[in-house]
């Protein structure tokens, strides 16, 4: 028996309420377009309130010489030229835009004592472009959007599951989905559909991601809308996730605590960034400072728990109270560690999806008519090594971009083209999954897909080990075939899970189709196999299904641009196997 739905029309549908979706649906709001956001959490706890350290920006609020040509730069040369130039251009330049925009909202910036927005050194940035709010900046901007939202009246529906995006003849007309408490069912019908539900970190084991969040949902509502992604293999390691307790593992420690100051040390207490970074030290970039972490793990001077040391115990309590405050409040809880006095023990941990759906630089269109996607679930920006704080500004910049672009679309529609068909799939795929009653247990097929991310596809992949991982995948993927699917008087998770475990099946395996393909080590992508950067893959790498990955060309890095970016894209002191 199907469970009874609930019929909704509006002209724009956001998928996901973090940063990115509600930068849209106030930019929709704004211009007096009717727009509905739901997300599967509440509104105040969706995943950019985890972001620590901060938000880019040229600012040049503390360097005067910085210009958004040198950001661009700088963004284009740690992404080991594999970021479009078009998408880098936009957010550099509207960057600025973004922070006044966020500033309009009422957003707390940390600020010099003469009023401007204060700036700090991020790894990898030319000057300081940073700014923040103490160590806890994307809580206050999920906070500023949150209210801002609420003031324009904008609607949020939080704990919505969406299963589907309905397309009619490429062209979206509506979502399908179901409450998360009650099991009730959702038809959304829009001219425009905005998907902004993360990325896939959360195939990995060990991850910064929460249990229920960035488990490839916005990957496969696009590719079973018709969209493809792209450079899905690109996946940021953190270098400093907590290893305990087991049920935070993954948890961040702040970027911020090595901008302050912070030292990295094995268990013989050296230094050890000076192998592989002896001029920026614990300032190189995230993928050298985590391939560096896993390297003096991986050859035996690790932490006894596996892991190596941060350590800011020799900076001065005060600095620590008042620019790490959540880096210390964080491991007090979790720890009943005391940062000011005892080190850190941390290693690499799963972060950020830099690949993400193939969007179209300019308007982030995805190719299905009316689709948009934005934000980390989006690809273009990053490359293969993402700046800090480029994903926060990322959000605002194409926020108000594909707000404006979902509300000409909407407004230029002469008619929406339904299809009764389409719902009915969308309806049978759940009704499918509510009467599954196989001996498989979801978490635990969701847990051994971990595991086969982790061995197969982690900081350091090869040949033999991707292959091992594709046949792991199609024996769990068989397993899926298998499972019961339980409601229980608190809730429908157990659906919910399911269709996680769907989301992260495709996910990892475009991870590992992708990953197999790239025979080269190129920022956060390692193959010891193939240690050495190979040109002929300086391109995008998008996948349509399995196995299924054409090459795309990159645009040219126009030349004013050019000349600010150094010489050395180069693999020294990356891969020490």
């Amino acid at each position: 028996m199907t469970m009874a739905e609930q019929q909704i029309a509006t002209s724009v549908l956001v998928i996901g309420t973090g940063g990115g979706g509600l930068r849209a649906a106030i930019e929709l709001a704004e211009r007096g377009v009717e727009v509905l956001a739901l997300g599967k959490r509440p509104r105040n706890d969706a995943h950019t309130s985890l972001a620590a350290g901060g938000i880019n920006a040229a600012l040049a609020t503390m360097d005067p010489e910085d210009t958004w040509q040198q950001h661009a730069a700088d963004t284009l040369q740690e992404s080991y030229l594999l970021a479009n130039p078009d998408t880098v251009r936009i957010v550099t330049e509207g960057a600025a835009q973004g922070i006044a925009d966020l500033e309009r909202y009422g957003m707390p910036f940390a600020r010099e004592a003469d009023g401007r927005i204060s700036q700090r050194f991020f790894g990898a940035h030319t000057y300081r472009r940073t700014a923040f709010a103490g160590d806890y900046t994307g809580l206050e901007i999920q906070r500023t959007l949150v209210n801002r939202a609420v003031q324009l009246g904008v609607p949020i529906l939080d704990n919505v599951y969406v299963t589907r995006i309905l397309v009619r003849d490429n062209t979206v007309f509506g979502a399908y989905g179901f409450d998360l408490d009650t099991g009730r069912r959702y038809v959304i019908h829009a001219d425009a559909v905005i998907l902004a539900a993360g990325g896939h970190t959360r195939i990995w084991r060990r991850t910064s991601s929460r249990r229920d969040e960035n488990t490839g949902d916005s990957f496969r509502l696009a590719v079973t809308a018709g969209g493809r992604i792209r450079d899905t293999e690109l996946v940021q390691f953190h270098p400093s996730g907590l290893l305990e307790p087991e049920n935070a593992a993954g948890t961040l420690v702040s970027e911020a605590a090595r901008g302050e100051g912070g030292q990295l040390r094995n268990a013989l207490g050296e230094r050890f960034m000076s192998r592989y970074d002896a001029e920026r030290m614990e300032l190189s970039t995230r993928d050298r400072v985590a391939l560096a972490a896993y390297t003096e793990i991986k050859e035996g001077r690790g932490t006894p728990k596996g892991g190596v040391w941060l350590d800011v115990s020799h900076l001065p309590r005060e600095t620590i109270m008042q620019r790490l405050p959540r880096v210390y409040q964080t491991l007090l809880e979790l720890q009943m560690l005391d940062i000011t006095r005892q080190p850190i023990e941390i290693a690499p941990t799963a972060h950020y999806s830099m690949g993400g759906v193939w969007v179209r630089a300019e308007d982030h269109s995805t190719g299905v008519d009316g689709l948009y996607a934005l934000g980390e679930a989006a690809s273009g920006l990053h490359g293969a090594n993402r700046l800090g704080g480029n994903s926060l500004i990322e959000l605002l910049v194409f926020g108000r971009i594909v707000g404006e672009e979902a509300a000409k679309f909407s407004m230029n529609r002469e008619s929406q083209q339904r299809s009764a068909d389409v719902v009915g799939e969308a309806r049978a795929e759940v009704d499918g999954l509510l009467a599954a009653d196989g001996p498989e247990n979801v978490r635990a097929l969701q847990r051994a897909l971990r595991d086969t991310l982790t061995a197969r596809a982690g900081v350091v992949r090869d040949e033999a080990g991707l292959l091992a991982g594709i046949d792991e995948l199609a024996e769990i993927e068989e397993r899926t075939a298998q499972i019961g699917v339980h409601p229980d008087i608190a809730g429908f998770q157990d659906l919910a899970h399911a269709f996680d475990l769907k989301s992260s099946a495709l996910a990892a395996r475009a991870t590992l189709d992708a990953a197999l393909e790239r025979r080269e080590s190129r920022g956060c992508h390692n193959r010891s196999d193939y240690p050495d950067l190979d040109e002929s893959l300086q391109v995008n790498l998008v996948w349509s299904g399995p196995g299924e990955i054409t090459r795309e060309r990159i645009p040219e890095i126009p030349a004013e641009i050019r000349a600010l970016m150094r010489d050395d894209i180069s693999t020294d002191g990356k891969l020490v196997e």
